[in-house]
């Protein structure tokens, strides 16, 4: 049993957790080798956070797989994640099955290629009734287009008559996000010692917590996971009151 996951406290635990996972490059660059190398070592600490996540309960985890800025990459390297990402579904699809999760998708999905649009879904349909816990790939995506895209939406809504201008308000803004049917996150993670955002659910982290670590997303273990949860369990969170006012709720 880990220690550092023996101060965890069950009863505050958050309900979203959302990691970008930086650093592969790097990691691989400090070891003499391509960027590919980081890349492919980096499924071992994919496994460690979704494990971590199934074993103290934490009903949602949403991993920042590839962005919309990504495509821009060089095609090899572009080329390379979309084939580890096939090949990833394909060997772990049983296991996020026998663990009880459910596998969604969120993202710009039409850029993606054929393959791996097919494989994504066979893997959500796979998991679609599993209750345990969510785990939720945003792949291709970029928060500022996912904003745009709700907008368009509710204006579009608002032209059709379905939409009053003065009912737009927050909870229904959040039913045109691709996240409408998950909470919002409690605790970011990033790792490589990067302090910034890059265009990451904007909005649903309006009142997460912030940690960014200094280690290498393929360093990355479970007893990093957990040592992170006992930060965030250590943190007030306050919404905007005061402490005064949280401590008399």
């Amino acid at each position: 049993m880990s220690l550092i996951k023996n101060k965890i406290n069950s009863e505050n635990l958050p309900k979203h957790v959302a990691i970008i996972m930086d650093g592969n490059g790097r990691w691989a660059k400090s070891r003499g080798e391509e960027r590919s190398f980081g890349h492919k070592n980096a499924i071992n600490a994919v496994r460690n956070a979704i494990n971590a996540c199934n074993e103290i309960d934490i009903p949602y985890l949403t991993l920042y797989t590839f962005s919309s800025e990504n495509w821009s990459r060089p095609t090899e390297e572009v080329n390379t994640l979309m084939n580890l990402l096939v090949e990833t579904l394909l060997l772990e699809a049983e296991e996020i099955f026998s663990k009880g999760l459910r596998m969604h998708v969120i993202g710009n999905l039409n850029k993606l290629p054929t393959l791996v649009k097919e494989q994504l879904q066979r893997v959500v349909d796979l998991t679609k009734e599993n209750t345990k816990g969510n785990l939720v790939l945003a792949i291709s995506y970029g928060s500022q287009n996912e904003i745009l895209e709700a907008v368009k939406n509710i204006s579009s809504d608002v032209k059709e008559g379905k939409v009053e201008v003065e009912n737009i308000d927050e909870k229904l803004f959040e039913n045109y996000l691709y996240t409408k049917d998950f909470p919002p996150v409690d605790l970011l993670i990033r790792t490589s010692g990067e302090i910034r955002i890059s265009n990451f659910l904007l909005w649903q982290i309006a009142y997460a917590e912030l940690q960014f670590l200094n280690v290498l997303w393929p360093d990355f273990t479970k007893d990093i996971f957990f040592q992170c949860i006992v930060d965030y369990q250590n943190k007030e969170r306050r919404y905007g009151l005061t402490g005064e006012q949280i401590q008399g709720q």
